[in-house]
């Protein structure tokens, strides 16, 4: 019986660590999906304004 009630400490123990641990994953998750949502917006206002300066594949810097 004592083994089944360590055993069942070490079990609660470990959930609450985990739940911890998934509770922090998600404020993280949820600060990171707010930060590309605004660098969503800003690349967006950026090509409405025609200056996105991208160069793409094969294209030649100004400077050649």
């Amino acid at each position: 019986m004592e083994k089944l009630e360590e055993q069942i400490a070490h079990l609660t123990r470990t959930v609450e660590e985990l739940s911890d641990v998934v509770a922090r994953q998600e404020a993280e998750i949820a600060t990171l999906n707010r930060r590309v949502f605004m660098l969503m917006q800003r690349e967006g206002e950026r090509e409405a304004q025609g200056s996105g300066g991208v160069m793409l594949g094969d294209e030649r810097p100004p400077h050649y």
